[in-house]
């Protein structure tokens, strides 16, 4: 099988029951599988909130044990999901300003020049965190140095090599925001810290525990997702040469090819909700206080929907994806990583003619009936 194909593990449940089942840390998830239903269920907040008292449960897999800070506006549902998201979303739309792109281009194509130079990269490591790192320091608006602390901390902020959940690198990244907070406190900026620390919720400022929770949010959501969407894209180009050469030759493409990209490779399975009264998903009974998981890559590959729906389109004209969620919770960093992906994609098919897999190790995601494969745990390739 082709090393950059990524198989659809949810057709044979999607196409008969419409959902999985997975036991979480004896949690058990129903997970919602069609497009119709993961949009249906992420629009009804109501029924199947993000919030609620228990802290990280609403995360497949869940980290109540990891994590007792609130992610705002992630785990907050409206009305106040509205003030909080009114506070953050206009720094979170600066990638879309001519100075942040031109920016954020001369970081890719420094990166780009970089691996050009050598024999082989390593890419999961020495490519992806190393490009989704850089491109934060322009979203925090802090200096560009400050990335390798973070390429430092390794791919993963929750997980370990040996265990999915890893309390004690959770508190690197933890005691690593309380330190920035503090030290904004003592020094205002125009960093993202800063601007945090000045605003106001309700009438009121944000908190330290407010602010660290856009925080948290901010590093880890928008870290593992890149990396397996940029990684993802370097190993189809590998493998698709024309596709490459064609977006050199259609730039007006390009858009679309990076929709079409973020769809197919989905970067994250599924987030969960928690059910806030008995109801029903799919014909399947849900009680109150139970959660449900959006299977995000399952929606994507829905053939009801898409049209060869198991193939990279690079052009695909209607492409109603849910890769960044849907509804009152889509991705607040979608506006960063879109304009990372159509750099990127830019700048590789104007640098780069070949790119070789030498050598592979697929990550496959266990979730007990669905075996999915998400990425790579290495890469390694020659850019020619």
């Amino acid at each position: 099988m082709s090393k950059s194909v990524l198989p659809d593990a949810f057709q044979e449940a999607r196409n008969g029951k419409g959902f999985g089942t997975v036991d979480d840390q004896n949690d058990p998830v129903t997970m919602v599988l069609g497009l119709k239903d993961v949009r249906k269920c992420a629009h009804n907040w109501k029924t199947f909130q993000s919030g609620g008292e228990e802290v990280g449960r609403i995360v497949v897999p869940s980290e109540v044990a990891i994590r007792d800070t609130r992610q705002i506006p992630f785990e907050v549902d409206p009305p106040e999901h509205a003030n909080y998201r009114a506070i953050v979303e206009p720094w979170f739309k600066r990638p879309l300003e001519a100075d942040y792109q031109a920016s954020l281009k001369a970081i890719i194509d420094e990166l780009i020049d970089e691996v050009l130079a050598k024999d082989s990269v390593e890419v999961v490591a020495d490519f992806s965190l190393k490009l989704q790192s850089r491109a934060l320091t322009l979203l925090l608006n802090i200096p560009y140095e400050e990335a390798q602390v973070w390429i430092n901390w390794g791919t993963h902020v929750f997980r370990s090599d040996d265990t999915a959940l890893d309390a004690d690198k959770a508190n690197i990244l933890y005691d690593y925001i309380d330190q920035q907070i503090d030290k904004a406190i003592a020094n205002p900026g125009e960093d993202l810290y800063s601007v945090l620390l000045n605003s106001e919720v309700n009438g009121r400022k944000l908190s330290k525990e407010e602010v660290k929770g856009v925080m948290i949010l901010t590093f880890a959501g928008g870290r593992d997702t890149v990396i397996n969407a940029v990684t993802n894209s370097i190993a189809y180009f590998a493998e698709n040469p024309e596709s490459l050469n064609r977006l050199q030759n259609e730039p007006e493409i390009t858009g679309k090819a990076v929709e079409e990209l973020i769809r197919y490779f989905s970067p994250l399975t599924h987030m969960g909700r928690v059910v806030t009264e008995d109801t029903q998903v799919c014909e399947h009974a849900v009680k109150a206080n139970s959660r449900i998981s959006l299977c995000w890559a399952s929606a994507n590959r829905d053939e009801r929907v898409f049209e060869n729906a198991n193939e990279v389109v690079l052009d695909r004209k209607i492409n109603p994806h849910v890769g960044f969620g849907f509804a009152t919770h889509n991705c607040l960093g979608a506006t960063h990583a879109r304009q990372i992906m159509n750099i990127l994609l830019t700048s590789l098919s104007a640098k780069v003619k070949n790119i070789d897999i030498l050598d592979h190790q697929d990550n496959i995601e266990d979730w007990q009936e669905f075996q999915r494969k998400v990425g790579f745990e290495q890469l390694t390739v020659s850019f020619r």
